[in-house]
Order: C-alpha cells, then sequence, then structure tokens
C-alpha cells in the first residue's frame, strides 16, 4: 500500500483529500512539521488557501523540497499545492518552490472566483478510464509553465483556455479538485496511486 504524507501547512481542510486518497487504496498520514516531507515515500500538497500563507510554512525546507521531488519522490499537488510548485504568484509576493519554472497569474475573466465543473482536455494516463471528463474548479488564478511539455491537460472558462494538469518528473499538478469531483475525482486519484506506485 502506498504511504502518502499530506502536507498540512495551517491552510484548508484536509479531511476530503485524506478521505478521497484512502478510498483509492492509499495510506495517509498528516504531517504537521514540514521536514518530515523529505523522507516520505509520496507527498500530498493539498488544495485551498492563499499563496504565501501556504508558503509560510514550507519555505525554510524549499530547497530540500525541490531535491527531493528532483530525485524522483511521487507527489500530487491540487489547486494551491500545485500553484506553489511554480517560481511565484500574483496573489503574493513569497517566492514559490520554483520546482517548475513559470508563474501563477490573475484569471483575466469577467466572473471570478471560477469556481464550478469544467471539462479538461487529457491525453495523460491520469485519465485512463475516466469517462466523464468535468471536475470540479475553484480559483482566481491559474498556472504559466515556461516549458509547454510541463501541460498534460487544458480547460476553457469564459473563452479562456489555459492549463490545468501539470507533470514534472514523478510530480503531478492539477488546478481542479479531484477530491471534489465525484467518481471522475476519484478515479483520478486512483491512477495517481498507481502511478506513484509505479515510481517506487
Amino acid at each position: 500500500m502506498l504511504n502518502i504524507s499530506l502536507a498540512d501547512y495551517g491552510v484548508g481542510n484536509l479531511h476530503s483529500l485524506k478521505k478521497a486518497l484512502e478510498m483509492c487504496n492509499a495510506n495517509v498520514t498528516v504531517v504537521t512539521d514540514m521536514k518530515y516531507l523529505l523522507d516520505a515515500e509520496c507527498i500530498a500538497f493539498p488544495g485551498v488557501g492563499a499563496f504565501d500563507k501556504t508558503m509560510e510554512k514550507l519555505t525554510p525546507y524549499r530547497d530540500d523540497i525541490c531535491d527531493v521531488l528532483s530525485n524522483g519522490t511521487p507527489a500530487i499537488g491540487i489547486c494551491i499545492g500545485t500553484q506553489i510548485l511554480f517560481n511565484g504568484s500574483e496573489e503574493g509576493v513569497t517566492p514559490g518552490l520554483g520546482f517548475i519554472n513559470g508563474d501563477v497569474v490573475k484569471l483575466k475573466a469577467k466572473c471570478i472566483p471560477h469556481m464550478g465543473w469544467n471539462h479538461v482536455e487529457s491525453q495523460s494516463e491520469l485519465m485512463e478510464g475516466v469517462d466523464n471528463r468535468y471536475f470540479y474548479f475553484a480559483h482566481s488564478f491559474h498556472c504559466l509553465p515556461s516549458d509547454a511539455l510541463a501541460v498534460l491537460g487544458m480547460t476553457e472558462y469564459e473563452s479562456l483556455e489555459f492549463p490545468v494538469l501539470f507533470r514534472k518528473n514523478n510530480f503531478i499538478g492539477s488546478q481542479f479538485h479531484p477530491e471534489k469531483s465525484s467518481v471522475s475525482g476519484l478515479k483520478f486519484l486512483s491512477n495517481f496511486v498507481k502511478f506513484a506506485e509505479g515510481c517506487l
């Protein structure tokens, strides 16, 4: 069984993600001291929260976390948990982890935050068996990686097309919330668990 360390950086509610990953046959441990992420078998960076606040606990371990991810430790980021892997965000002033080159920018849409169900276009193995590609979103900012090869999936909102699924090494990041996306989200997370197990 895959052991996932779920980072509790003091923002948001971890319960729904923890429960969803456990339903996908993973053993999930909530980690409040970020130094324990460095020895994790697999890491989960949850969503919900402001950029600067999320980075407070992670900043002292910024380089170490990037080293762990560069060395192939599987990890998943969701919403803000993906955004913090980038260089920085227009939402705050604190630098991100910088694992993925690129920035987080504000959605150029009339209605923000973007909240609701949107279709995700992707050919990724993480979407295998996901018949309904609609996932739940709740965000005002989105990621723009410098390398187009880091993008695994796109969505469209108010005629704006932007990336919402990412990969670098064994890190997978989603702008959407699979833990709030019903059957499709659980299948996506189940695929991630299999992917992570294959990385070990």
